[in-house]
């Protein structure tokens, strides 16, 4: 597929970049005022509403096969319900620039989990030296003392556990919908949002139970950001590359997202940004391009 050809295909791949690097400083504004978990559900709840109605003229409603709905509960725990728990939490933790370049492991982590669940999706010693590269940029983003710190249960270092366990969510998550039979992309989104939204108020009704009070206004307009962009609208928008530029020009989103996320946090949070994150940063991306051979990719050439 000739991705090069269109212009709007890097537009809107450049856009998605930018969507979901600025999801962590929304969700890091939203925690001003409610918990972790309410705001998962809530965000959850104004996407569902936002892709349900918009699937029936869209591709005439929700999916109608049991089979679909059933690879949809898998998707919705995987890629929606656990993993923005598990980093909704972490921030509360850490800076929204960290958790966001944690997100650059989850190509490792799904490359490594194709070649063993894919057919056709072996590693390369181009892979493996990628892997290795990128192994690197973790260890230095974790720092010398984070063993200590899971030891003695401290909050720092459990909440980077729980980003990696996020990334790994998300890994899980793209294996699946590989493996989904195929449907109409809009109606299967629609249905992963429903399931993840009843999972999500579950879990924030027993962990945080009924809000007491509403959020501020910042607070609010945060939510509805989170809901129309990150998670509705860019749902939609990776839809529209998958189906005009594939797979592979897809996964050039990899390289930006943690860059915006620290970006959007330094600039309008006032995050400080230590010299060991831009040395994991560097590193990390530096792994992520030599393993899926992104000098290739940016030519259009099959890797």
């Amino acid at each position: 597929m000739n991705h090069g050809g269109d212009p709007m295909n890097w537009v809107r791949l450049a856009a998605l970049g930018i969507i979901w690097g600025a999801a962590f400083m929304l969700v890091e504004v939203g925690l001003e005022d409610v918990g972790p978990f309410t705001l998962v559900a809530a965000r959850l709840v104004l996407a569902a509403a936002i892709l349900w109605p918009l699937s029936y003229p869209l591709c005439g409603g929700l999916p109608k096969r049991a089979v679909v709905w059933a690879f949809a509960f898998g998707v919705a725990i995987l890629s929606n319900a656990l993993p923005f728990a598990l980093l909704t939490w972490a921030q509360t933790y850490l800076t929204s620039g960290v958790a966001g370049v944690f997100m650059a492991f989850m190509p490792f982590m799904s490359l490594a989990m194709s070649h063993f669940l894919i057919v056709g999706e072996r590693m390369t010693p181009r892979n493996v030296a990628g892997l290795g590269i990128g192994f690197a940029g973790m260890l230095v983003l974790f720092g010398v003392d984070a063993l200590r710190q899971i030891a003695s249960g401290e909050g720092t270092a459990l909440a980077q556990i729980a980003c990696l366990g996020a990334a790994f969510c998300y890994a899980s998550g793209s294996i699946v919908m590989k493996r989904a039979p195929e449907t109409r992309p809009v109606a299967f989104g629609a249905a992963t949002m429903i399931l993840a939204a009843i999972m999500a108020i579950g879990i924030a009704y027993i962990t945080e139970g009924v809000p007491q009070t509403m959020p501020s206004t910042t607070g609010t307009l945060a939510l509805i950001a989170l809901a129309i962009g990150p998670t509705a609208g860019a749902l939609l928008l990776m839809l529209r590359i998958l189906e005009t530029a594939g797979p592979p020009f897809l996964s050039l989103v990899n390289y930006q997202v943690p860059v915006w996320a620290v970006i959007f946090g330094a600039v309008f949070l006032g995050e400080q940004v230590s010299p060991r994150l831009g040395v994991a940063l560097a590193l990390i991306l530096l792994g992520l391009a030599v393993s899926q051979n992104l000098v290739a990719r940016l030519r259009g050439r099959p890797v």
